[in-house]
């Protein structure tokens, strides 16, 4: 104990003495400290990631807002001149519950009434479409998926802009089903479809997925296209409500119409 107490004490007075070994004394130190610094930086990072996560879903939110409110993009933005706000806004939500088994199937969202849900918005996230908002309370809503039998959804097919309806056959999670495209249509395995922007509640353009399969009835002058979707509905996170302004108005239009026939 004698002599390592002695060897402790050399050591530090040839440190002291010897600028050399005092600068590799120090980056001794520093290597020691800085892989300290590292793992504890790394462990903090790793508990971090959902808060990280949730702040990029909001900066996504607004950028999708700013995406869907312009056709140029070389063009600055317009604001609402009433009230300050764009025609199209985006919510940023959770899946909590995702139901896919079903022939009508179901999501739930933290996020409700408060946040300013209704029913009929549309909801996607950063590959496609998801849903359509069906039911809201204070803070959650449930959302009728695209995963149903009941439910269209107007569609088109990118390259040619022909119309159809989505809609799910109930047998396979990953591929849905665009009904009613005319048989003039140009189509081809691989072609993109998207929203057809026909309705109040999901704007033109949004991703849905890939024709995979062109079936066609002699009986009648439409394809049958399967569908493969660019989501994966058995693994949904993060999500994005679309608000549209102008949707009421819309609504209250074509309830005036249907009246009128």
């Amino acid at each position: 104990m004698l002599f390592l107490l002695l060897m402790v004490i050399s050591l530090l007075l040839t440190i002291q003495s010897h600028s050399y070994h005092r600068s590799k004394m120090i980056s001794s130190a520093n290597f020691f400290t800085g892989g300290v610094y590292q793992m504890t930086n790394n462990v903090e990072g790793y508990f971090n990631l959902k808060v990280q996560n949730e702040e990029l879903a909001k900066e996504n939110a607004r950028l999708k807002s700013l995406l869907f409110n312009i056709k140029d993009t070389t063009k600055i933005p317009n604001l609402d001149s009433i009230k300050g706000v764009k025609k199209i806004n985006i919510l940023e939500s959770e899946v909590i519950k995702n139901s896919y088994s079903n022939q009508v199937n179901f999501l739930t969202l933290n996020t409700g009434f408060k946040q300013g849900v209704k029913s009929d918005m549309g909801v996607i996230n950063s590959v496609g479409i998801v849903g359509v908002v069906e039911n809201t309370s204070a803070n959650y809503c449930t959302v009728l998926s695209i995963l149903n039998t009941e439910s269209p959804i107007n569609a088109k097919i990118k390259k040619s802009n022909h119309i159809g309806s989505l809609t799910w056959n109930g047998k396979n999670t990953g591929f849905v089903q665009l009904v009613d495209v005319p048989r003039l249509a140009s189509v081809k395995k691989g072609d993109t479809i998207v929203t057809g922007g026909q309705s109040h509640i999901f704007p033109e353009n949004i991703g849905i997925g890939t024709i995979y399969k062109i079936y066609i009835d002699n009986q009648t002058n439409f394809y049958t296209i399967d569908v493969k979707l660019f989501n994966d509905m058995t693994s949904l996170g993060h999500v994005y409500i679309i608000k549209n302004k102008d949707s009421n108005e819309i609504i209250n239009l074509e309830k005036k119409n249907e009246k009128n026939e």
